[in-house]
């Protein structure tokens, strides 16, 4: 018998991810889980460090990454109806596939939920796939959705 506690969808925020929370919250409600949201934030200037060094930072700090993060979170809750009391919201800082296998072992996660962007050839190979590193990686099941999914999540 499958018995999940703890559900995981890391999200970007994107359709892929959006997509990805239908069937996490879906999952997290048929086994009465809880849910757990987490967004990465990535430090630019680890990517591009001489841009920062020839002129003043353009792209935002991580702490306003990071709050910009929480209120996605907020919007996302609201418009899907969420109840707060039953997730877990959660924004990391760093390389999102290490910061997402982390919090999968942290939390005691069953269960990962991840979108997937479908890339493939030259883009694949120049992006990589966070998720592909995932599925490989991960110390518990994942289920991939990749948008637009064939619904089986009804309204």
């Amino acid at each position: 018998m499958i018995d999940l506690h703890q559900v995981l969808v890391p999200t970007d925020f994107s359709q892929c991810s959006k997509s990805a929370i239908n069937y996490g919250v879906a999952l997290a409600d048929r086994f009465g889980a809880r849910l757990h949201l987490l967004h990465v934030v990535q430090d630019l200037a680890l990517f591009i460090p001489d841009m920062v060094m020839v002129a003043p930072p353009v792209a935002p700090s991580v702490t306003e990454l990071k709050q910009a993060a929480l209120g996605a979170f907020d919007r996302l809750i609201a418009d899907n109806g969420l109840d707060p009391a039953k997730l877990v919201r959660e924004v990391r800082e760093g390389a999102p596939f290490y910061e997402i296998l982390a919090y999968a072992r942290e939390a005691n996660i069953d269960l990962i939920v991840m979108g997937t962007h479908g890339h493939t050839g030259l883009a694949h190979v120049l992006l990589g796939s966070v998720t592909a590193k995932i599925v490989r990686q991960a110390p518990c099941p994942v289920l991939t959705v990749r948008h637009p999914e064939h619904e089986f999540v009804h309204p």
